[in-house]
């Protein structure tokens, strides 16, 4: 027998939960999944790991499908150099992306002889190995490992391959409210350096700041539902790590 009541409870106690992650995902944190190795070596394909909404405020798309409810960031904090962003495509508005923030507003970038400049001043860099391979798309590739030093004192490792690929380019100047972005994996990222693919992003198409991972496994070894096999492929060692 149809009991009415029971489906009714069940479906508002459904509604209720859908409501309150809308608002969490919204509002404080979401989590994203790296699919890429644009950020090697410090995040990996595979990598799981929560992304703060607050922490620059919100816009538009801070909200599930980007609604166009309000102009604009609402509680905006202004990002920092060197932070590890979550933000939509300039492109589309819509496919996320998540990179290093390197240039802020009104901030001169430029290559020279694979030496990046901001402002005519170059960012010190300090090789810390000579051996290190890590992946471009499926390939692997042999790079060079640095600690690069920007002018507030962040300090993270980048990657470049042995012949420096990425030499010299125009200089950036980055406009009014928008943020240039680079890849650590330097070589092998998409980013704020292809003007028709990504560019300069605006300051409302930032979604979150990169916190720290959760989770991640290599499913090059095996699918998470390969138990058998979880000794090789979940990297256990990158749970709840800190992102730089």
């Amino acid at each position: 027998m149809f009991n009415k009541n029971f489906f009714i409870e069940n479906t508002k106690t459904l509604f209720y939960a859908l409501i309150i992650a809308i608002i969490i995902r919204s509002l404080f944190i979401q989590p994203f999944y790296i699919p890429s190795s644009s950020m090697e070596p410090n995040l990996l394909v595979g990598d799981r790991l929560f992304v703060t909404k607050y922490t620059y405020g919100y816009s538009k798309h801070s909200f599930p499908f980007s609604p166009p409810i309000f102009k604009g960031r609402l509680f905006q904090n202004e990002p920092k150099r060197g932070d590890v962003i979550v933000f939509k495509t300039p492109a589309d508005n819509r496919t996320d992306y998540i990179k290093r923030l390197i240039g802020l507003p009104g901030d001169k970038i430029q290559f020279i002889d694979s030496n990046l400049f901001i402002n005519n001043s170059e960012i010190l860099k300090s090789r810390i190995s000579k051996k290190d391979t890590i992946f471009c798309g499926r390939k692997k590739i042999d790079v060079f490992t640095f600690e690069e030093l920007l002018p507030n004192g962040k300090k993270y490792n980048t990657v470049y391959l042995k012949n420096f690929s990425y030499q010299n380019s125009d200089i950036f100047t980055v406009p009014e409210k928008k943020y240039f972005f680079l890849g650590d994996n330097r070589d092998c990222s998409k980013d704020s350096r292809f003007l028709t693919s990504v560019g300069y992003v605006h300051e409302d198409n930032l979604v979150g700041k990169a916190q720290f991972i959760f989770f991640s496994s290599d499913r090059s070894i095996g699918s998470i539902f390969s138990f058998w096999k979880w000794n090789k492929s979940i990297r256990f060692n990158r749970f709840f790590k800190k992102i730089s």
